[in-house]
């Protein structure tokens, strides 16, 4: 368990199936408590999906007869709650007011990588017909570059298919305490005569989707990213690397009102 006011929204084998149900039904109830809403919170589907770091979007109509396996779901049907959850990796949402089509994706790294928020893009143009000049983007709360540190074969893969790879990435040379305090004890015979520290490699996953949606023709002014760090936020969000794995998980939802 979480704690009692952790609002953990995943099923994880840390809580039980009560407890994220009724978090489950409190966060949706509060999320239509719109002064306009005739919705009886329970009659709303929730449709959520087992993610499996892929970049298989889904077009929905009306309630899944199963679980969908993906990271991205798309509709046009009002009265449906499309969700994500979230424990570091980012929650993104697009909303096409003129075609009123929505979509929310899961991006990790190697959904980034993958490209999942450009496919989400194409397949709201290839379902609704939606401009991306249209579209407006919204990045939730994530791990940020601050925090994100990657190996060096991240960085190669990311290198491998992006042009503007190097500027998703910064390196940090480690501090180690002994080494500075005796660094007679690091001498080597070989030139420059110190064994030199291996760098740490941090990734703005952030920058990467804006990158990504700049690239497909969203329009800059039509993005906007979140800047809080799961990381550095334990206090009010889940992080699975800050907590080592055993965290609930946040849910980013976007419906359509009829």
């Amino acid at each position: 368990m979480y704690g009692k006011g952790s609002l953990n929204l995943e099923f994880t084998k840390d809580d039980s199936k009560t407890a994220v149900e009724r978090n489950r039904a409190a966060f949706v109830s509060h999320l239509l408590a719109v002064r306009e809403s005739k919705h009886n919170s329970s009659q709303l589907p929730l449709i959520t999906l087992r993610q499996i770091h892929s970049d298989l979007i889904h077009f929905v109509d009306s309630p899944p007869k199963s679980q969908l396996a993906g990271d991205g779901l798309i509709t046009s049907t009002p009265g449906l709650l499309l969700s994500i959850q979230t424990a570091d990796c980012l929650p993104i949402m697009l909303v096409d007011p003129k075609q009123r089509a929505i979509g929310v994706f899961h991006a990790g790294w190697r959904g980034t990588l993958k490209r999942i928020v450009e496919k989400g893009v194409g397949e709201m143009r290839r379902y609704f017909g939606s401009r991306a000049r249209d579209l407006k983007a919204t990045i939730g709360p994530g791990i940020h570059g601050c925090c994100y540190e990657v190996g060096k074969e991240v960085r190669e893969k990311f290198e491998s298919q992006f042009a503007y790879a190097t500027k998703l990435f910064r390196e940090v040379e480690e501090f180690n305490e002994v080494r500075e305090k005796y660094p007679m004890l690091f001498l080597t015979a070989r030139a420059p005569g110190h064994s030199e520290l291996p760098k740490k490699i941090f990734l703005d996953l952030v920058e990467a989707n804006r990158q990504q949606l700049l690239a497909v023709g969203v329009l800059a002014k039509n993005i906007e990213a979140s800047e809080l760090c799961t990381n550095c936020h334990t206090d009010l969000l889940f992080s699975y690397r800050a907590e080592k794995g055993k965290t609930g998980r946040m849910m980013a939802v976007a419906g359509i009102r009829n």
